[in-house]
């Protein structure tokens, strides 16, 4: 099966935007970017600032991307699903919630934060603003390659059931009240992958999926999505 990688789209501490502007990508620990709608849209989005962190990360990296594929503008909705793997989801945002309900026995809960307390809620303001339709959830993926959701995104292409997926990783790292626990870099990054590109644009290349389960890019073998992502890059310079 074979596919093609048509945008990329990230926030890290090392920056956020479409992978045609990077020279290199990595996803370090430390602070990410404070992002605010016109950082992301066109024009200011007002649902955007009501949004919990974790659902602006995820929702940033996924409308960069499909900028970066030439997709991000339509009159009509399109079949196109969004497949997000992540490790911790929105516990930051589930523990800032239940800070709320302590309070005078729960009188002052935030109906806001309630609203986010599930790792999909972002993938439905994505689906709303870009007009998608097509199958979106979240995984859970601690492996080291984090190559969970687009490997799931190549099956179902393999299947017939999809044309164009954008997947991807969103975490916030690891909870302070965890005092173990996996070491997660902040950040979120997703890839627009579609069988036949769309746009004009150029695409990053061919990503294949074999039936040992190995991904390759251009027909290398691939270990891990970082390396995915600055072979794209490479292959873009």
């Amino acid at each position: 099966m074979i596919a093609y990688i048509t945008g990329i789209g990230c926030v890290t501490a090392a920056g956020m935007g479409c992978g045609r502007n990077f020279d290199t990508f990595s996803m370090p620990e430390g602070p990410l970017p404070k992002l605010t709608s016109t950082d992301v849209f066109k024009k200011p989005y007002k649902h955007f600032g009501r949004m919990d962190k974790y659902s602006r990360l995820g929702l940033s990296a996924i409308a960069f991307a499909l900028k970066d594929a030439g997709l991000e503008k339509w009159q009509k909705k399109r079949h196109i699903g969004i497949i997000a793997s992540t490790v911790y989801g929105c516990l930051h945002t589930d523990i800032d919630y239940f800070n709320t309900t302590i309070p005078n026995k729960g009188l002052m809960a935030s109906p806001n934060l309630f609203a986010y307390t599930l790792p999909n809620c972002f993938l439905g303001e994505a689906a709303i603003y870009f007009g998608l339709t097509g199958e979106s959830f979240v995984t859970c993926d601690p492996s080291i390659s984090r190559l969970l959701s687009l490997k799931i995104v190549m099956e179902a292409m393999a299947c017939g059931e999809v044309e164009k997926m954008v997947c991807g990783v969103c975490d916030l790292g690891r909870p302070l009240i965890f005092i173990q626990g996996k070491e997660v870099p902040p950040g979120s990054l997703f890839l627009a992958i579609e069988k036949l590109p769309e746009s004009n644009l150029s695409s990053y290349g061919e990503l294949s999926l074999e039936k040992d389960d190995s991904m390759y890019f251009n027909k290398k073998k691939i270990s891990d999505l970082t390396s995915l992502v600055n072979e794209c890059i490479f292959n873009k310079i």
